[in-house]
């Protein structure tokens, strides 16, 4: 069941006010923490597409490492943060499972860049997910979803696993912390305006 409030108009661009609305994927593997993240941040009650999980889904996602996950997106998470007067963002998070794989035409549409969310101890999981961003042609950095108990990387011993270009942006996150969640959003919009700024030299 798709749970959440209806939007109004205000609910996108605040009254009054001209600012640049930026369209931001969410995305990472199965479980790794898309919809923590949105929830963490967005100054609207986000929608969320969350289900229980049934004995089909536990028999085709990988649940190694997270045992204790009931739920999974079966469609997308959206919510709203806006970064400045003049950038807001809208965040749309995508299941992580291939089987949701058909949705992404959708969803990359209209899309500046992404943010890849990684766990640490399952960083082979990601490069289907960098392989989908990269067909879409999207710029993207790279959050490492860091919080208690899990196994720590250096950024540069992340930035090798996943064989990404010096320039790619990565950052440790806690994606129930508000303020590290936006600093990697920061982190990215920075990134997406340098990109924009060497393609229009």
């Amino acid at each position: 069941m798709v749970s959440g409030p209806s939007l109004a108009e205000d609910a996108y661009v605040r009254s009054g006010s001209e600012q640049t609305a930026v369209k931001v994927l969410v995305v990472g593997h199965f479980a790794v923490g898309k919809t923590t993240l949105i929830g963490s941040l967005s100054e609207i009650t986000p929608l969320s597409t969350e289900e229980h999980m049934t004995s089909f889904s536990e028999k085709v996602d990988d649940l190694k490492g997270v045992q204790g996950k009931t739920t999974t997106t079966v469609a997308l998470d959206f919510g709203r943060l806006t970064l400045s007067e003049r950038i807001v963002l809208y965040l749309f998070g995508s299941p992580g499972q291939q089987r949701f794989v058909s949705l992404w035409d959708d969803m990359a549409r209209g899309a500046l860049g992404a943010l890849i969310l990684v766990d640490p101890e399952r960083l082979a999981d990601s490069f289907e997910v960098m392989d989908l961003i990269e067909t879409y042609g999207l710029d993207f950095a790279v959050a490492i979803n860091q919080f208690d108990g899990t196994v720590e990387h250096t950024t540069e011993a992340v930035r090798e696993a996943l064989d990404l270009l010096p320039e790619t942006p990565i950052v440790t996150i806690d994606a129930r912390d508000k303020e590290s969640s936006v600093n990697a959003l920061i982190t990215l919009v920075r990134y997406l305006q340098k990109r924009a700024a060497l393609e229009h030299a």
